[in-house]
């Protein structure tokens, strides 16, 4: 449902804004809070309240779990369609994930898994369907929605940056379960904050679109509920040690599984998806930014692994007598985003008034070559660390300056290209194909991660330059390939214009 175009009790938007900008808001202060803190908690050792895991067994982890995260958006985003509705959704994804960081605050090794996967279910029931909600909250033709979602897109890095330096700041300075606590707590006030402001949404997102009849919605509960039993039954034994799992090794066949996924839906659609030509055009374009997209967060995503284990282990965090958190090294990003996201959409509509619209491809290279030059700053920066100096801060922020600005010409055209580029009838799908590709890039990158032995500080520099080498070499393809895809994107407007000028049959 549509909220009405004549409510601006919110800065000039609907009031419903609120509920779902303050929702977003904690919810990301808990996820972020807790994901800065994972890799640091699984790799220190058992005196200091860790798990003592080795890297490379952490870094998997840590990318099976922010993969997962970003994957079972495509069930959650179902879910809402056909069966709860959006408002419900998230409300009960909330729920989970609340429980799910008071497991985790719980100081047991067992149950800290068990608190990451009901985080990754409830994130993947809350995530995608908030973020579709705020659109529901403007008619079609409300030019306001661009600004809106701008507007929730700052909430979810304000909640970033306290995440980081709430959660950072107990984590170091009252033990790790504290940290998870906080996160508990945030997504808490989230919760009650949601359900005290819900009548604000009018109605957006109260009832599923698509629903299913009874009999498939009785089907497809009972296909959840057998899922949910999998999951538990596979848990148990793993405790019990009748099934051994070794992450890396799961995590290299998870990420060959999203990939192929990715593979075979795309192709399928190519192959009996009855494509005009200027569709097939399309989606070969699109295709490109998809690999910029997955090769980009393979990188971006060594925030919450490698890069935070350099700012634990190779950083002089030292401010007088004060040691920064190593966790408080993250939130840059979060506030580069903050004080650039103005600058970029300034840039973005002056270009616009020009007639300059770069292509998608292009954009989406230029975003990759960005953010892999920041590990080129890395590379220096650990050879300093290789040679026993520990670094000033500032190398680290530079390379998440680099990152930023980065994200904020990758991302958001990405997402553009997938709605533009993609045939009608098939833009629900390949949006859920594109999400493939955070998930393919965060277990690639927990992978990379685990490269990074901290016993063997002086292989770090030839690591950092082979990620930032291979991004930068992917960035040049693309962007050589997009001089020929650009023709290739501009079918979509042509396409568009011609369907405006033909006559309409009653």
């Amino acid at each position: 449902m549509e909220q009405s175009s004549q409510d601006t009790k919110f800065f000039g938007h609907p009031s419903g804004l609120t509920t779902l900008f303050f929702t977003e808001m904690w919810e990301r202060m808990s996820y972020y809070g807790m994901r800065a803190l994972l890799v640091l908690f699984m790799t220190a050792t058992l005196q200091e309240g860790g798990l003592a895991l080795t890297v490379a067994t952490a870094g998997a982890i840590y990318g099976l779990y922010t993969g997962s995260v970003y994957f079972m958006g495509l069930p959650g985003g179902w879910i809402a369609d056909r069966l709860l509705g959006g408002q419900k959704t998230v409300w009960y994804g909330g729920i989970i994930i609340t429980i799910g960081h008071i497991v985790l605050a719980l100081p047991n090794d067992k149950t800290f898994f068990v608190g990451l996967i009901l985080v990754i279910l409830g994130t993947g029931l809350l995530k995608p369907n908030i973020g579709a909600m705020v659109g529901q909250l403007y008619s079609s033709k409300d030019r306001r929605r661009d600004a809106g979602y701008a507007i929730y897109y700052m909430g979810i890095n304000l909640g970033s940056f306290f995440g980081y330096i709430i959660c950072g700041y107990l984590a170091t300075n009252m033990g790790w379960h504290w940290g998870f606590g906080a996160a508990a707590i945030g997504m808490g006030l989230g919760l009650i904050q949601y359900k005290l402001t819900a009548p604000k949404l009018n109605g957006a997102g109260l009832l599923p679109p698509s629903p299913l009849s009874p009999k498939g919605a009785k089907t497809a509960w009972l296909v959840i509920v057998g899922f949910l039993i999998t999951v538990a039954v596979i848990t148990t034994l793993v405790f019990q040690g009748q099934i051994i799992i070794n992450a890396v090794v799961l995590a290299q066949y998870t990420a060959i599984t999203f990939s192929a996924i990715f593979v075979l839906y795309y192709t399928a659609i190519y192959m009996f998806g009855k494509l005009s030509k200027s569709e097939t055009l399309r989606l070969t374009a699109l295709l490109l930014v998809c690999i910029a997209s997955a090769c980009f967060w393979s990188g971006f995503e060594q925030a919450g692994s490698s890069l935070n284990l350099f700012a634990r282990d190779y950083t002089d965090r030292m401010i007088g007598s004060f040691e920064i958190p190593p966790a408080w090294m993250g939130s840059a990003n979060a506030f580069f985003i903050i004080i650039l996201s103005p600058f970029f959409a300034a840039l973005w509509m002056k270009l616009g008034q020009k007639l300059v619209t770069p292509a998608y491809g292009l954009k989406c290279a230029i975003g990759l070559i960005i953010m892999a030059s920041g590990f080129i700053i890395m590379f220096f920066a650990a050879q300093y660390a290789a040679s026993g100096l520990k670094v000033a801060p500032y190398w680290l922020i530079a390379t998440y300056f680099l990152h930023t600005v980065g994200e904020l010409i990758l991302s958001p055209t990405a997402l553009s290209a997938v709605s533009k580029l993609s045939p009608k009838r098939f833009a629900g799908q390949m949006m859920g194909v594109f999400v493939l590709t955070y998930s393919i890039g965060n277990i690639i990158s927990g992978l990379l991660a685990g490269s990074f032995d901290p016993n063997n500080v002086e292989q770090m520099p030839s690591l950092y330059i082979q990620i930032s080498l291979f991004s930068i070499g992917i960035g040049i393809v693309i962007l050589l390939l997009s001089l020929k895809t650009r023709f290739w994107e501009l079918l979509a407007e042509q396409e568009d214009k011609e369907e405006k000028s033909s006559p309409q049959v009653a």
